[in-house]
């Protein structure tokens, strides 16, 4: 595969991954915090106390950063690229350092599987700060 396709792979899984957490956070927000991330398990009630407006700010945030990584998809511009993969390395990053050093709440399963997706999203954006520069070359293969 050629690193337009690429790019636009992982632009789409960020935007899908914000998608969800905002709507879900936005629209059912004491079901994100009672039920995340799903399948009977429980990773943000066991945090704190539930804050409604805490809750629907993230979603809304979360819903800001994916019109941020659609952007890139649809233009597929070198520069909104590298802004959406700092944008979304600006959130990434400050959130997997929090639950490293956080993990009390959780069992080490979960600990396991929930720091292993925060790394996975902070490593998407560094893969398209790579591939972003090289952009210019392919551009006319998407």
């Amino acid at each position: 595969m050629n690193r337009p396709l690429w790019t636009r792979i992982i632009l789409v899984y960020l935007a899908f991954n914000a998608a969800q957490l905002g709507f879900w956070a936005l629209l059912a927000p004491k079901s994100f915090y009672d039920d995340f991330p799903g399948l009977g398990r429980a990773w943000i009630s066991v945090d704190g106390p539930y804050n409604e407006h805490l809750t629907r700010d993230f979603g809304a945030l979360n819903l800001a950063l994916m019109v941020l990584l659609i952007s890139a998809i649809v233009t597929m511009s070198r520069q909104l690229i590298t802004t959406a993969a700092l944008a979304t390395l600006t959130w990434g990053v400050p959130h997997l350092l929090y639950h490293m050093f956080n993990t009390e709440p959780l069992e080490t399963s979960d600990n396991v599987v929930s720091l292993g997706g925060l790394a996975f999203f902070v490593a998407l954006p560094v893969v398209l700060l790579i591939l972003a520069p090289k952009l210019n070359n392919e551009r006319t293969a998407t």
